[in-house]
């Protein structure tokens, strides 16, 4: 079936939210080339599990798209125009399964040598949306924090060699109540700008009890059960035969309730559908706790464009292979701090680029700490990229220079 002859009632199977978005919107949909709309119905499918950062941000493509007069639209689709489909893949119902079209798209580009041009087409459109709609800057400025190195004696590992030349790396930290510190600070934050999904916290063990409503919590210790759900049915499709890409779509198709996630209001089905992504869809979440924290504090800040983050790594088992892990043969899993160390120095660093990558990243703040020792570093506005400071200072004083950037002058003279 072609765009043009799309109807309301073929949405019939959407959830409510993302039916009322394509009806209202079936003129545009209707208007658009094939190797396209099935990849805007794959964001518009999920619509009722987004966060409220994401719908504004397809809202705002369905208005920009809308606006457009017919021959400026034609040019702003005429790069995927030109994409030349499969007789199978004109022949799917992309509609009902617009998430398994666009995995078979991929699979055809890559065999057709049309993937380079495809990007371009999506790259070139998504610069001219964000030129057209750019985004606003955040209420108040981004703050991250990432904590790493729970558990660790000693050091011998050099930290924050990536980071170092972006900000000011602290080798005197007193760390006296210094998660307490932390955990207070964000809470606060989150108290001070009660908005939905905007202030999260990350947990790579159990998390620590928290007073604020509006501080989302996600660990990895509470999502046992949905880890366990979601390696079940890896085990289970393995011994099958199944293969890897089989295996991918089935996981991405797993519902929360087949995990045990139930929840009554709307914000408690897109939370549930968030854990339920972080755990099916990445590589490793299931077993290492690094790579949960790692992957969850990405896909937050991709997606729900936070304001407050903080992410605590905790110590990870032992690498081990998938194969072994799978198998689930080791009983008692041998953990390894130093090890997790140097994993979460690395992702801090990425954690970093990802919040770059929001609105306002000229003035957000970033902190990282290495847990219960002296060294820190502070990534703020105004503070000495590549600076060094040997002064003894309080983790509230870190925080304090991360949001008066001008405070750290005062201290040094």
């Amino acid at each position: 079936m072609l765009p043009a002859q799309l109807k309301p009632g073929h949405f019939a199977g959407y959830p409510e939210k993302a039916r009322q978005v394509a009806v209202n919107n079936l003129e545009l949909l209707r208007r658009l080339p094939l190797s396209y709309v099935p990849l805007l119905l794959r964001e518009v499918i999920a619509y009722d599990w987004k966060f409220p950062a994401e719908r504004q941000e397809l809202d705002a493509q369905f208005v920009y798209l809308g606006a457009l007069p017919q021959e400026s639209l034609g040019r702003a689709m005429a790069s995927f125009e030109a994409i030349t489909l499969s007789p199978n893949l004109e022949r799917f119902d992309w509609i009902k399964g617009p998430g398994v079209f666009s995995e078979q798209l991929s699979a055809h580009l890559w065999a057709t040598h049309q993937i380079n041009s495809f990007r371009r087409a999506a790259i070139e459109f998504m610069n001219a949306f964000h030129a057209a709609a750019p985004q606003s800057p955040p209420p108040m400025p981004r703050l991250t924090i990432v904590a790493i190195g729970q558990g660790v004696v000693e050091n011998s590992y050099p930290l924050f060699r990536k980071l170092r030349r972006h900000g000011l790396y602290c080798a005197q930290v007193d760390s006296t109540d210094g998660w307490r510190t932390l955990l207070d600070r964000v809470t606060a934050r989150a108290v001070a700008h009660p908005v939905p999904f905007a202030h999260w916290y990350i947990d790579g063990g159990s998390p620590q009890i928290i007073s604020s409503a509006n501080l989302t919590p996600l660990s990895y210790g509470a999502l046992a059960p949905v880890r366990a759900a979601v390696v079940a049915k890896m085990r289970g499709m393995r011994k099958s035969g199944r293969g890897t890409e089989e295996l991918r779509t089935a996981l991405s198709q797993m519902r929360p309730e087949e995990a045990g996630l139930t929840g009554e209001t709307d914000d408690d089905h897109v939370l549930n559908h968030f854990k339920m992504s972080v755990v099916a869809e990445s590589s490793g979440a299931q077993f290492f706790s690094t790579t949960f924290v790692q992957w969850a504090a990405r896909e937050v800040l991709r997606r729900a464009q936070p304001l407050t983050l903080l992410a605590r790594f905790a110590p990870r088992q032992t690498e081990r292979s998938m194969n072994e892990l799978l198998a689930g043969t080791q009983k008692a899993p041998v953990l390894d701090p130093e090890g997790s160390l140097i994993d979460a120095d690395m992702a801090a660093y990425y954690t970093w680029l990802n919040q770059q990558r929001l609105s306002g990243a000229s003035q957000s703040s970033f902190l990282v700490w290495f847990e219960d020792h002296k060294e820190a570093l502070v990534v703020s506005p105004s503070l000495p990229p590549g600076g060094e400071s040997n002064t003894r200072v309080k983790i509230s004083e870190l925080l304090d220079w991360a949001r008066w950037p001008d405070s750290v002058r005062a201290a040094h003279h």
